[in-house]
């Protein structure tokens, strides 16, 4: 004799396993986009956002993420989750704005353009520049970086916005007691002085910036202007 309880489990079994396996292949996530990535790649973002049994179950994803984002990333703000579709997902990363890091107690301090340090790490990431001569007696994260003048940071930031401009990747920002800045390309200097004609000096700079590659010395910068006497540069090799 057939018993009906037990084939109404089985059945219901079979059933659950069925609605498990439609679930899990019609919400399988396929195609993943990445926007607003710059200091990881978009492999990495997937990765920390599409982790675990679940993580590329588009319904899961959603339960998860749907009043909430990802955060506690380094250099990075948030990350939004987008279900475009049951196969497809875009994660929108906010980025913390980085302008430069200092050295402090062997680790890499990050500031944003207000000067206040928004990371710290062992790790030196590509494209920032780093930024020494500036005189500070701690560095606390979360709190402003305590320079004596602070309007260094509007210059470190219009330093890196002309190396976007013209295509130029220093080793190392460094500022006198002056404020005069002094760029550092392996073992050959370029001393830029003040910011008056900054533009021009850069756009100097870019022109000449491979003829100094491998040289060990000064390029002075710092009376160059193309309206001037003084719309020369020279080169000082060390001694």
């Amino acid at each position: 004799m057939i018993d009906k309880r037990a084939v109404a489990a089985v059945a219901a079994a079979v059933l659950i396993l069925l609605a498990a396996a439609a679930v899990w292949t019609y919400f399988d996530v396929e195609d993943v986009s990445v926007t607003g990535n710059t200091q990881y790649s978009e492999k990495e973002i997937e990765d920390m956002v599409l982790k675990g049994p679940l993580g590329h179950n588009s319904l899961y994803l959603y339960l998860r993420y749907r009043n909430r984002s990802v955060t506690d990333v380094p250099f990075i703000e948030r990350m939004d989750v987008t279900i475009d579709s049951p196969t497809s997902v875009t994660i929108t990363v906010y980025e913390k704005a980085v302008a430069g890091f200092v050295k402090y107690l062997g680790r890499y301090m990050y500031f944003d353009r207000e000067g206040t340090i928004v990371e710290s790490s062992t790790e030196v990431i590509p494209g920032i520049p780093y930024v020494t001569g500036l005189s500070f007696d701690e560095c606390v994260l979360y709190e402003p970086l305590p320079v004596p003048d602070r309007t260094v940071f509007s210059t470190i930031l219009a330093l890196t916005q002309l190396f976007d401009k013209y295509d130029i990747h220093a080793d190392r920002i460094y500022f006198d007691d002056d404020m005069n800045v002094t760029l550092y390309f392996g073992n050959a200097r370029a001393v830029i002085g003040t910011m008056e004609n900054i533009d021009e000096k850069m756009m100097k700079l870019k022109s000449v910036i491979d003829n100094i590659a491998g040289l060990t010395g000064e390029l002075h910068l710092e009376n160059y202007s193309v309206d001037k006497d003084e719309g020369y540069v020279t080169f000082e090799k060390d001694t």
